[in-house]
């Protein structure tokens, strides 16, 4: 039996895995040690243990807990609530501005957490339910909760981008320099288009009446201050990072000392909220760390049967694809099974054939992180199945319906195409921090 062909039963195995119902990290490991024993004996027990060796001697991984229980204590303390009455009071009187006020929301959530779902759900439990009640359209505001909360798996401290850096070998610290300039551009463009669509049609996004504004300036005051600790927080992780003072391990310790340190100045480290925060922290890192490990046993599968070559051989050979012709299928490939699969399923089945190709083709495998992550929040939201598009549905009132959810994206999509365009024609945009960073 060819190479290829063991390669398209080992995909053909694991669809089918899926569609029973089975867990992605046991479906994924489960083909990865069955191939390896079948292909190479006894002695292919040992990948799937090398794979966890790996994983478990791989240091940077501390960060994941931490970062994700860093997540959950501002989410349950509510210091994202507090944050947006303050974007509600001061932009406000701007056409569309508890719009932007979301947009804002989502650039700080995603720079304390790093997880999409994060923002989804801050933004669906505080955000929707004060556009609607002003009037906003369905639309705008479904499509700005999707397009904001996909900024979490850009902007650092992504746990995707630390995810891809721990499949593909790549520093994380790179891959967090290499988001922070594409996710403030994409948070930029979001912000135009909101600006324009409403000055243009006042009724997606109506201002907010004086009589709503007017409070005492003591009040606005107070109201302020609920800034003061987010930029706390995200001053503890990447501040600290960027000047040099802690590492990437330590900063995710800083950060989840600093979230606790905010939930307690504010007087709400209750133990309810610590229970809750580390109960969950505890099962989305273990999930984690069994997608890892399954991954790296199921890229070492592929290793050993020279996959990489053949699917250079695919697009190069018989059909002719430049280098960029190949990045381009790549992104395509990604937008398809974003239908279907979410960031880390895409990630573990493409991420050991896509990045060593990459490397072979010349290009910068830090800088394709940046492409990987933009086009996995593309994939969120594109029909049929996009992550985001069940997830909104299943915030969201029952006056938004699942057609308002599909249209609403439509102009959010349009931005993220040409926002990863701009990405892929000009890699200085993700490029110039780490090069500008790691140069000193």
């Amino acid at each position: 039996m060819s190479y290829e062909m063991i390669a398209l039963m080992m995909f053909s195995s694991l669809v089918m895995l899926l569609i029973t119902g089975q867990r992605f990290f046991g479906a994924v490991g489960f083909v990865a040690a069955a191939s390896s024993l079948l292909l190479w004996g006894n002695g292919g027990a040992e990948m799937p243990f090398n794979a966890a060796i790996v994983l478990l001697n791989w240091y940077p991984l501390l960060t994941l807990p931490l970062f994700i229980f860093m997540g959950y204590i501002l989410s349950e303390s509510g210091i994202a609530s507090d944050l947006y009455k303050m974007f509600h009071v001061f932009m406000g009187p701007i056409p569309g501005g508890l719009a932007l006020g979301t947009i804002v929301l989502m650039v700080a959530i995603s720079a304390m957490n790093g997880l999409s779902v994060a923002g989804m759900a801050i933004g669906s439990s505080i955000a929707l339910p004060e556009m609607l009640k002003r009037g906003y359209d369905k639309k705008m505001i479904s499509g700005v909760i999707q397009a904001g909360s996909s900024l979490g798996i850009m902007i650092p401290p992504s746990i995707v981008l630390v995810l891809y850096g721990m499949i593909a070998r790549q520093p994380v610290s790179q891959l967090w320099l290499a988001g922070v300039f594409p996710g403030l551009l994409l948070a930029v463009m979001f912000a135009v288009y909101i600006l324009v669509r409403c000055k243009l049609q006042p009724d997606m996004g109506p201002a907010l009446p004086a009589e709503e504004r007017d409070m005492p300036r003591a009040e606005k005051l107070r109201l302020l201050g609920a800034g003061v600790m987010p930029l706390f927080i995200i001053f503890s992780v990447t501040g600290l990072f960027m000047m040099g003072v802690t590492n990437l391990v330590e900063s995710s310790a800083v950060g989840a000392a600093a979230a606790m340190i905010a939930a307690a100045v504010k007087g709400r480290l209750s133990r309810k909220v610590m229970s809750n925060a580390l109960h969950d922290t505890l099962g989305v890192s273990c999930m984690f760390m069994w997608i890892i490990m399954a991954a790296l046993s199921f890229g070492a599968v592929f290793d050993g049967l020279g996959a990489v070559n053949a699917i250079k051989s695919l697009f190069i050979e018989n059909w002719g694809l430049s280098p960029w012709g190949v990045l381009i299928m790549m992104q395509l490939s990604y937008i398809v099974m974003g239908m279907f699969l979410d960031d880390t399923a895409m990630l573990v089945i493409v991420a050991p054939l896509y990045i060593p190709l990459i490397i072979q083709l010349g290009f910068n495998p830090v800088w394709y992180g940046v492409l990987y992550t933009i086009t996995c929040q593309i994939a969120y939201m594109t029909p049929p199945f996009g992550y985001n598009l069940f997830l909104m549905k299943a915030m969201a009132p029952k006056e938004i319906t699942l057609m308002d959810i599909y249209a609403s994206i439509v102009p959010f999509v349009i931005i993220m195409t040409a926002g990863l365009a701009l990405i892929m024609l000009f890699p200085s945009i993700a490029t110039f921090l780490p090069d500008l960073y790691f140069a000193r």
